[in-house]
Protein backbone atom coordinates (compact mmCIF):
# COMPACT_ATOMS: atom_id res chain seq x y z
CA UNK A 1 0.00 0.00 0.00
CA UNK A 2 1.38 3.39 -0.96
CA UNK A 3 1.64 6.31 1.40
CA UNK A 4 -0.75 9.21 0.77
CA UNK A 5 1.19 11.92 -1.05
CA UNK A 6 -1.49 14.61 -1.20
CA UNK A 7 -3.62 16.09 1.55
CA UNK A 8 -6.52 18.27 0.47
CA UNK A 9 -8.73 20.60 2.46
CA UNK A 10 -11.79 22.25 0.97
CA UNK A 11 -12.83 25.65 2.29
CA UNK A 12 -15.64 27.97 1.29
CA UNK A 13 -14.66 31.53 2.34
CA UNK A 14 -17.72 32.94 0.58
CA UNK A 15 -20.73 31.11 -0.91
CA UNK A 16 -19.57 31.38 -4.54
CA UNK A 17 -15.91 30.40 -4.01
CA UNK A 18 -14.41 27.09 -2.92
CA UNK A 19 -10.71 26.79 -2.21
CA UNK A 20 -8.88 23.47 -2.37
CA UNK A 21 -5.72 23.59 -0.28
CA UNK A 22 -3.15 21.17 -1.71
CA UNK A 23 -0.36 19.86 0.49
CA UNK A 24 2.19 17.43 -0.88
CA UNK A 25 2.54 16.01 -4.37
CA UNK A 26 0.24 16.22 -7.37
CA UNK A 27 0.92 13.12 -9.47
CA UNK A 28 -1.13 10.45 -11.17
CA UNK A 29 -1.18 8.49 -7.91
CA UNK A 30 -3.42 11.07 -6.21
CA UNK A 31 -6.17 11.19 -8.82
CA UNK A 32 -8.91 9.92 -6.50
CA UNK A 33 -7.95 12.32 -3.72
CA UNK A 34 -7.91 15.29 -6.07
CA UNK A 35 -11.16 14.36 -7.83
CA UNK A 36 -12.94 13.83 -4.49
CA UNK A 37 -11.81 17.27 -3.31
CA UNK A 38 -12.98 18.80 -6.58
CA UNK A 39 -16.40 17.13 -6.24
CA UNK A 40 -16.74 18.49 -2.70
CA UNK A 41 -15.63 21.97 -3.80
CA UNK A 42 -17.97 22.17 -6.78
CA UNK A 43 -21.17 21.50 -4.81
CA UNK A 44 -23.81 24.07 -4.02
CA UNK A 45 -23.45 27.71 -5.02
CA UNK A 46 -19.80 27.49 -6.11
CA UNK A 47 -19.00 29.51 -9.24
CA UNK A 48 -15.21 29.55 -8.83
CA UNK A 49 -12.91 26.78 -7.64
CA UNK A 50 -9.48 27.94 -6.53
CA UNK A 51 -6.45 25.68 -6.16
CA UNK A 52 -4.07 26.76 -3.40
CA UNK A 53 -0.55 25.59 -4.29
CA UNK A 54 1.23 27.24 -1.32
CA UNK A 55 2.19 23.85 0.15
CA UNK A 56 2.86 22.06 -3.13
CA UNK A 57 6.03 20.00 -2.88
CA UNK A 58 6.06 18.40 -6.33
CA UNK A 59 3.97 18.11 -9.48
CA UNK A 60 4.80 16.01 -12.53
CA UNK A 61 3.30 15.73 -16.01
CA UNK A 62 0.61 13.35 -14.76
CA UNK A 63 -0.32 15.99 -12.19
CA UNK A 64 -0.58 18.58 -14.96
CA UNK A 65 -2.88 16.14 -16.75
CA UNK A 66 -5.09 15.98 -13.66
CA UNK A 67 -5.32 19.77 -13.65
CA UNK A 68 -6.51 19.62 -17.26
CA UNK A 69 -9.16 17.10 -16.16
CA UNK A 70 -10.27 19.51 -13.40
CA UNK A 71 -10.40 22.32 -15.95
CA UNK A 72 -12.64 20.29 -18.26
CA UNK A 73 -14.93 19.32 -15.38
CA UNK A 74 -15.19 22.90 -14.16
CA UNK A 75 -16.01 24.15 -17.66
CA UNK A 76 -18.74 21.52 -18.04
CA UNK A 77 -20.25 22.74 -14.77
CA UNK A 78 -19.92 26.38 -15.90
CA UNK A 79 -17.46 27.09 -13.10
CA UNK A 80 -14.18 28.96 -13.33
CA UNK A 81 -10.92 27.41 -12.18
CA UNK A 82 -8.23 29.65 -10.67
CA UNK A 83 -5.02 29.13 -8.71
CA UNK A 84 -2.61 30.88 -6.41
CA UNK A 85 0.60 30.10 -4.57
CA UNK A 86 2.55 28.71 -7.52
CA UNK A 87 6.28 29.15 -7.13
CA UNK A 88 8.36 30.50 -10.00
CA UNK A 89 9.10 27.03 -11.41
CA UNK A 90 5.44 26.02 -11.63
CA UNK A 91 4.42 29.45 -12.94
CA UNK A 92 6.86 28.84 -15.79
CA UNK A 93 5.34 25.39 -16.42
CA UNK A 94 1.85 26.93 -16.49
CA UNK A 95 3.13 29.42 -19.06
CA UNK A 96 4.92 26.81 -21.21
CA UNK A 97 1.88 24.52 -21.23
CA UNK A 98 -0.44 27.51 -21.68
CA UNK A 99 -2.44 26.42 -18.64
CA UNK A 100 -2.19 30.02 -17.44
CA UNK A 101 -4.51 30.97 -20.31
CA UNK A 102 -7.27 28.69 -18.98
CA UNK A 103 -6.55 28.71 -15.23
CA UNK A 104 -6.02 32.26 -14.02
CA UNK A 105 -3.22 32.52 -11.50
CA UNK A 106 -2.94 34.96 -8.62
CA UNK A 107 -0.32 35.80 -6.02
CA UNK A 108 -2.33 35.01 -2.91
CA UNK A 109 -5.78 34.26 -1.50
CA UNK A 110 -6.60 37.91 -0.79
CA UNK A 111 -6.07 38.77 -4.46
CA UNK A 112 -8.37 35.91 -5.53
CA UNK A 113 -11.11 36.89 -3.10
CA UNK A 114 -10.91 40.52 -4.20
CA UNK A 115 -11.26 39.48 -7.85
CA UNK A 116 -14.18 37.06 -7.44
CA UNK A 117 -16.12 38.54 -4.50
CA UNK A 118 -18.58 40.59 -6.53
Amino acid sequence: MTEEKLITTVRKPIPTISIIDLQGEVTGQVENTLMDAFAEASNGTTRTIVLNFNKLEYMNSSGIGLLVTLLIRSQRQKQELAAYGLDEHYQEIFTLTRLNEAIRTYGDEAEVLEKYNN
